[in-house]
């Protein structure tokens, strides 16, 4: 850039840092094709915002193939100076699906875990969530179309519970499910810098983890309404518009 515009390269860096600019760096993005994207927005966004009295919201989604690594060389602990280091490549042992429900009041998640994703597994994660909460409360779902939530068996397993009520986030838009924002942390602060030497050992480790999350569990701040994230949402497609796609 300096050599093409006949500017030092700190005079370059001056401006890049009095406009925020970082041209090192590149995010990916994804827009909705729902056709029923608006009406899902604000009933999802609503349940958070104003959620209903006498029921229970959760956010439903699994967190399929968490790999169990394992380095190939011990970890270096963190000295002073000098941050924690581990090998760059390692060996699997394995994977898991962790099957967990979010209560947005109190951030508290209802966590199963199992080696297999099928619509089988999901009911026995249903089945759970029943036996969790108590019987007078309604249960208000918040899941994607995802095809274990789909099958024949499992819509009929709802339909003999009238307790329940689904609410499914547009298509391609799962930062919409505040679950994912769990799914976020326990992958930063627990999975990603384990080593693990079975997938056992990830069960376990996932599973303390659940559990001290619950013990001072917070529930997320959504304070974002409908509105605003549909106006967000429509200057960013006027903007990838003017871009000629």
């Amino acid at each position: 850039m300096a050599q093409a515009i006949g500017m030092s390269q700190s005079a370059v860096s001056r401006v890049w840092r009095a406009f925020s600019l970082q041209p090192h760096r590149v995010e990916t993005f994804k827009l909705s094709a729902d056709p029923f994207f608006v009406e899902k927005v604000r009933d999802v966004v609503g349940l958070y915002l104003n959620p209903p009295e006498h029921a229970l919201v959760l956010c439903v989604d699994e967190k399929s193939q968490i790999q169990a690594p394992d380095r190939t060389r011990p970890i270096l602990p963190l000295r002073p100076g000098v941050p924690e280091r581990q090998t760059h490549d390692y060996q699997r042992n394995g994977t898991t699906a962790l099957f967990a429900a979010l209560d947005v009041a109190t951030g508290k998640v209802i966590g199963s875990l199992h080696r297999r994703q099928r619509h089988q597994e999901f009911l026995r994660f249903l089945e759970r969530i029943d036996a969790a909460v108590p019987e007078p409360l309604k249960i208000h779902l918040v899941m994607d179309y995802y095809g274990t939530h789909k099958m024949p068996k499992v819509k009929r397993w709802f339909a003999r519970r009238p307790r329940y009520h689904l609410h499914f986030t547009p298509t391609g838009a799962s930062w919409l499910n505040q679950i994912e924002r769990f799914f976020g942390l326990i992958t930063e602060r627990r999975i990603r810098r384990g080593t693990f030497g079975s997938v056992r050992e990830l069960e376990s480790a996932i599973r303390d983890y659940l559990a001290q999350h619950n013990e001072n569990a917070k529930p997320f701040a959504w304070t974002a309404d409908a509105d605003t994230i549909l106006k967000k949402l429509a200057r960013f497609c006027v903007r990838t518009s003017d871009s000629g796609h």
